[in-house]
């Protein structure tokens, strides 16, 4: 029998980790090595929307450990999370601890892991935005500094290992395990109603009765969180400003609000303004089918999420990422993805904007982005015994 222990810790590992047990579940089926798994939720993300519907709606068991460990400053969550954590692996035993992404609890886990001399795999490994001001890129060296399987999700990634000196017997090249879930979910995802996401998610008053016409004919999502386009007044308002006047005027406009969002859009007096928007649509926090469902559909994605970028690429959609660096540039239109850096200045993002309206959807498959990267890693963790 092999124990592994898998930690997720905020909604991007969510989707990241339903491929992995469904993997393991299917290998115990057809396999005489019997994997005893075990699920640890550190409650980094601990918002109903932002955990537990998600759980829900992609089929992952409930964790079988929750650390609890909610909010806090980076330096908090990565304490909180290494002291609860090192009792469970000593409680365990693990033969193997596996961490995904790039979040504050795939920092801690992998450093308790080692601590204790217990081996450890990291999924999504070799991601590089060469921006040390992100917290995630952080946590994304230290983990793979520590890890003794990489489990790359392309061959850039790889090769940013091979650059820092990694041990070619230690990278694994495995595929996105991010398409795994986009691939699996996709057919339900179809069968959303658009109109029925926006009714049932809607900040604010009623959808306007020209709405649904107007959505006919195309539409654009947002969705942002990073500190360096909300945090600041003056840059959301300008953000604000050009959404509203100039991209809602041409395509209805879908926002999907992290909580971070809100409570920013409140504090700089912006919000009332938009909710007076008929073009402008506010939305609640969604499940991973209506997200998927929206972005399917929409002409045009403006987002800083990572995930959103590797998800426009597969898909197809023009995808304007406003940040100044990336960890996923196999999604960049040089390298034949979809998405484009346009940072957070009005005048590039309305170029890029102004461009993509007239551009047609090319879905991209990078190498190993077939939905079955979950497999791959099983198989890579079984052979690395």
């Amino acid at each position: 029998m092999l124990k592994i222990l898998s930690v997720v810790g905020a909604r991007p590992n969510f989707m990241k980790i339903a491929p992995f047990v469904q993997a393991i579940e299917v290998h115990n089926r057809n396999s005489r090595l019997t994997i005893d798994h075990l699920l640890v939720h550190t409650g980094q993300h601990y918002d109903d929307k932002m955990s537990r519907s998600f759980f829900q709606a992609l089929g992952i068991p409930e964790a079988d450990i929750n650390l609890g460990i909610g909010s806090g400053t980076h330096a908090e969550q990565v304490g909180q999370t290494m002291m609860a954590f090192e009792k469970v692996v000593r409680d365990h035993k693990p033969d193997w601890i596996v961490v995904v992404g790039d979040v504050n609890a795939t920092c801690a886990c992998s450093i308790t892991a080692k601590k204790e001399n217990v081996r450890l795999a990291h999924i999504e490994a070799g991601l590089r935005s060469g921006d040390m001001t992100m917290p995630e890129e952080v946590n994304r060296l230290v983990t793979d500094r520590l890890s003794d399987l990489l489990l790359t999700p392309d061959r850039l990634s790889a090769e940013n290992l091979r650059r820092e000196g990694v041990s070619e017997d230690k990278i694994r090249f495995v595929g996105n395990i991010m398409i795994d879930t986009l691939v699996a979910n996709k057919d339900k995802a179809a069968y959303l109603n658009v109109t029925d996401i926006l009714r049932d998610n809607r900040i604010g008053s009623p959808l306007p009765p020209n709405t649904i016409k107007q959505l006919s004919n195309g539409f654009a999502v947002v969705t942002l969180h990073r500190p360096s386009n909300v945090d600041d007044k003056s840059v959301l308002s300008a953000v604000v400003d050009f959404l509203m006047n100039e991209v809602a005027t041409e395509i209805p406009l879908l926002w999907t609000v992290h909580p971070r969002t809100m409570e920013r859009l409140k504090e700089f007096n912006l919000l009332e303004r938009i909710l007076g928007s008929s073009t402008l649509i506010l939305l609640n926090p969604l499940g991973y089918h209506e997200m998927l469902r929206l972005k399917m559909d929409a002409r045009i994605m403006f987002t800083d999420s990572g995930g959103l970028q590797e998800e426009c690429c597969f898909l197809g959609t023009p995808c304007l990422t406003m940040r100044w660096n990336t960890e996923r540039p196999i999604t960049l239109k040089e390298n034949g993805g979809a998405s484009i850096l346009v940072g957070n200045e009005i005048q590039n993002v309305s170029v890029a904007f102004h461009n993509a309206l007239h551009e047609t959807k090319k879905p991209v498959c990078p190498d190993l982005w077939d939905g079955k990267t979950a497999p791959r890693i099983v198989r890579a963790i079984i052979e690395a015994i």
